[in-house]
C-alpha cells in the first residue's frame, strides 16, 4: 500500500512524445500520479517529478527526446528526472547517461511509476528498469483528452509483423489488447465525461483481438451499437486487416466516420517486398478503389517511407507514378531512418539523406495538390461539422464528419457541439474551407 500523504502537494510535469497512442498512455500515467495526490505543474511553478514519455520511430525522434531532456532538467532542475516510453525501451543506456536523469523504465514498466517514485536511486535500487519487452502479455488500456475536443481511446498494443525497417515490435512487444466488454466501456466512461469524438488508436490497431480471441470487426461492430452521440475514427488501420466486410459497415455506419487513415509506406512492389509487408500495390488500389465506390467523399490519408534501403531511384519513380495515380486525400511521408537491430541494415544500395529530403519534397508537393482538389471537391456540399475550442483570433475551427478542416466567425456556445454547415470556399491562408 502506498502511503498518499509522501505525494501530497507535490508538483509533476509531464512532456510527451511521438504518436497519439503515447498521449493516451501519458494521460493515464497522470491519472494514476493526480489520485495519488499529485498535481500537474503550473506555469512559473517547480516541478518536484518531471516524466518524459518518448518515441523513437526516428533519428529524428531520438534527438527530440534528448532535447526534451535537457530542456526540462535546466527548467526543473530539482525535480527527480524519469524517462520512458519507446526511447527508453529501446536504448535504456544510452539515456541513462544523460546528466540530469534519475530513472529509466521500459514499456510496460512506465505503468507501474508509483512503484518507483519514492525510491532512491542507487546499488539496491538501479537507474533502470524494463522487462524484455517480447514476453509481455498483459494490456495496459488509457484513453486521453486533447486540448481540442478528440479522446484518444488505446484498444490495441504492440505488434507481430516484424517489418524489416521497423523497431516497433522490440520496443512495444507482441500485439495484445482488453476484450471488446472492457473497451467498450472506456468508450462509455469517455462519453460520460462529454466526449464527442473518439479516435481508436493502437500500434495494429486493425489487429486487435489478437489476445482475446476477438476481431476488430466485432469491436466495431459493438462501439456502434452505443446509444449516444458520438463519433469515432479509426487512426490507422493496415490494408490487409481493412476487410471489404468493414468498409461497407462503415459506409452505412451510425457512428464511425467515413475517413481512413491506410499505411502503404511504398508504392512498388519490389520494395514492399524489402520491407517485408504483407501486401502488393494491386492490393492496395483495390481498397482504395473499393473505398471511393460507396463514399465518394471519404477522406484517405496514406502513410508513405521515401529513401529505404534498395529503393533505387528507378524505384522511387515507379512508387511515385503509383501513389500519384491514387484517388486519396493526404500523404504522410516519412524519411527513412537507419534503426538498429533492424533487418534493413542488411540490404544493399543506401540512398543519400540529401536524396531522400529530394523525394520527401516531391512527395509533400503531391500531397498538396491531392488535398486542395480534394477539399475543392466539398465546396458547396453540407455537412456534419464537430466545432473545437481552438481559435485563431476571431475564427473558430472544426471538422466535418469526412475530416474537411471548417472554418466559421468564433462563437463560444459552438464547442464541442455538432452542427449542420454548407462548406463554402478556402479561407484567407488556405488552411480551411469556410462555413456559409
Amino acid at each position: 500500500m502506498i502511503d498518499d500523504s509522501i505525494f501530497l502537494n507535490k508538483k509533476v510535469a509531464y512532456h510527451t512524445l511521438g504518436c497519439k497512442l503515447n498521449f493516451a498512455e501519458t494521460s493515464a500515467i497522470g491519472k494514476q500520479l493526480s489520485d495519488e495526490g499529485f498535481a500537474k505543474v503550473r506555469p512559473g511553478e517547480q516541478a518536484d517529478v518531471c516524466i518524459i514519455n518518448t518515441c523513437s520511430v526516428t533519428d529524428t525522434a531520438d534527438h527530440k527526446c534528448r532535447q526534451a531532456i535537457n530542456r526540462l532538467n535546466r527548467q526543473h532542475p530539482n525535480a527527480k528526472m524519469i524517462v520512458t516510453g519507446c526511447y527508453a525501451q529501446l536504448k535504456p543506456a544510452e539515456i541513462a547517461s544523460i546528466p540530469g536523469v534519475d530513472l529509466v523504465l521500459g514499456a510496460n514498466e512506465k505503468f507501474n511509476i508509483l512503484d518507483y517514485l519514492d525510491q532512491p536511486v542507487g546499488i539496491d535500487n538501479p537507474k533502470i528498469h524494463r522487462s524484455e519487452i517480447l514476453k509481455v502479455t498483459d494490456f495496459k488500456p488509457s484513453c486521453s483528452h486533447d486540448d481540442r475536443t478528440r479522446y484518444f481511446l488505446k484498444v490495441q498494443d504492440g505488434c507481430n509483423y516484424f517489418c524489416t525497417y521497423c523497431t516497433i515490435p522490440l520496443a512495444r512487444g507482441k500485439s495484445r489488447n482488453a476484450s471488446i466488454e472492457e473497451t467498450v466501456q472506456m468508450a462509455k466512461d469517455a462519453i460520460a465525461e462529454g466526449a464527442k469524438e473518439i479516435v481508436l488508436t493502437g500500434i495494429n490497431t486493425g489487429d486487435f483481438g489478437k489476445s482475446t480471441d476477438e476481431t476488430f470487426f466485432d469491436l466495431v461492430k459493438a462501439l456502434d451499437t452505443l446509444p449516444d452521440e458520438i463519433r469515432f475514427r479509426i487512426s490507422s488501420i493496415e490494408p490487409n486487416l481493412l476487410t471489404d466486410e468493414l468498409i461497407d459497415f462503415i459506409s452505412n455506419s451510425r457512428h464511425f466516420m467515413p475517413h481512413f487513415h491506410i499505411p502503404l509506406q511504398s508504392g512498388s512492389n519490389e520494395v514492399l517486398n524489402l520491407m517485408k509487408r504483407r501486401y502488393t500495390t494491386e492490393f492496395f488500389a483495390q481498397k482504395i478503389a473499393t473505398i471511393k465506390k460507396i463514399m465518394p467523399d471519404a477522406f484517405i490519408g496514406v502513410d508513405v517511407i521515401v529513401g529505404v534501403k534498395g529503393e533505387t531511384n528507378e524505384l522511387f519513380e515507379k512508387a511515385k507514378a503509383f501513389i500519384e495515380s491514387l484517388d486519396f486525400s493526404q500523404l504522410h511521408v516519412f524519411s527513412y531512418s537507419e534503426r538498429a537491430g533492424t533487418k534493413m541494415l542488411e540490404i544493399e544500395h543506401a540512398v543519400s539523406n540529401t536524396e531522400r529530403k529530394r523525394r520527401s519534397d516531391v512527395l509533400h508537393e503531391l500531397s498538396d495538390k491531392k488535398t486542395r482538389l480534394f477539399y475543392e471537391k466539398q465546396s458547396g456540399k453540407t455537412a456534419q461539422v464537430l466545432w473545437e475550442s481552438r481559435h485563431n483570433g476571431d475564427k473558430m475551427v472544426g471538422f466535418t464528419n469526412n475530416y474537411i478542416r471548417m472554418e466559421t466567425t468564433y462563437d463560444k456556445t459552438l464547442v464541442n457541439t455538432v452542427k449542420s454547415v454548407t462548406m463554402g470556399d478556402w479561407n484567407d491562408d488556405k488552411s480551411a474551407l469556410k462555413s456559409i
